[in-house]
């Protein structure tokens, strides 16, 4: 199982990637059943043979059971979103069940954490999330997955292991006491009929674009025409902000991204239009969701 790579497609279960070994309480029936039959060859007795026969019928069908529970089940990845350091990466995975008959109690489990449970319906699917810790900032992949079954009677594990090219972004932790650097105006030029984005003299409207804050479009404009319009303001226009990594005197490179991404947030929440330098690399002033998810991914991976 080590010598297969990341799969970037469903995996399905063959009959090669299965394996199947007793349990601890499986590991016991068995005793239990040779002490049984040892009890019932020195004392000649025909319904300690049967009992025994019977329950090793039993472990037999339970073994039989537990490994068609996985056998041509598929798995496949689902959708991830980014997350901050320090906190858990919520990693989606699909179970499609192609047979006639569900499948019951199984499992997925990252690691040493406790597993997740599903059953997945007869020709239908089911969803596992899983839980994994983003220590660190950049892309975080989760690895080899354990996918595993102990129905019906958890005598036997049926388990195998699958990996996707499945990852998640992880941002730096945002963390920091620096505030905000200051301003610099825009330079909307000084003739007449200039006009920035400020938010004191109404000029009219604009079409809509992303990233435009909801509390300027103009409804009830909006309803006379086909296209959603905004609100369009001028003099004493919204400051424009850098947040430059040389404005940071730290050395280690992880506090500056820190005190970045803690200046991102902050100067998105007030609907700053801002830009970020970064060495090797410079992302133009702009607001908005996409532009504070462009900010943010640069810090990911810088």
């Amino acid at each position: 199982m080590r010598n297969h790579r990341p799969a970037n497609q469903p995996v399905r279960l063959d009959r090669r990637r299965i394996y199947i070994l007793p349990t601890r309480q499986g590991y016991a029936f068995a005793l239990l059943l040779l002490l049984l039959f040892l009890w019932s060859i020195n004392y000649s007795n025909s319904m300690g043979f049967a009992f025994t026969f019977l329950l090793s019928a039993v472990a037999l069908n339970n073994m039989w059971r537990a490994h068609n529970n996985l056998q041509d089940l598929v798995l496949r990845p689902g959708a991830t979103e980014a997350v901050f350091a320090g906190q858990d990466a919520h990693f989606d995975y699909w179970l499609d069940n192609p047979d006639s008959k569900p499948r019951y109690g199984i499992g997925l489990q990252w690691q040493d954490r406790p597993p997740c449970y599903a059953d997945a319906p007869a020709q239908g699917s089911a969803t596992i999330v899983l839980s994994v810790p983003a220590k660190r900032r950049g892309r975080l992949r989760p690895g080899r997955l354990r996918v595993f079954t102990r129905f019906p009677m958890g005598l036997l594990q049926a388990w195998s292991w699958v990996e996707f090219e499945q990852d998640c972004l992880v941002y730096p932790r945002p963390r920091g006491g620096r505030l905000l650097p200051a301003a610099m105006a825009k330079s909307i030029g000084s003739g007449v009929g200039e006009q920035g984005v400020g938010s004191e003299d109404y000029v009219g409207f604009r079409p809509y674009a992303p990233g435009d804050s909801p509390r300027r479009i103009a409804w009830r404009a909006t309803t006379r025409t086909d296209q959603l319009l905004v609100k369009r303001f001028s003099d004493q226009a919204q400051p424009e902000l850098w947040l430059d990594w040389r404005l940071l005197e730290v050395e280690a490179v992880e506090p500056r991204l820190e005190q970045l991404c803690q200046w991102v947030l902050k100067a998105e929440r007030e609907e700053y239009e801002y830009g970020l330098r970064l060495p090797g690399r410079e992302i133009p002033p702009a607001h908005g969701e996409i532009h504070r998810r462009r900010c943010l991914e640069a810090l990911a991976l810088f």
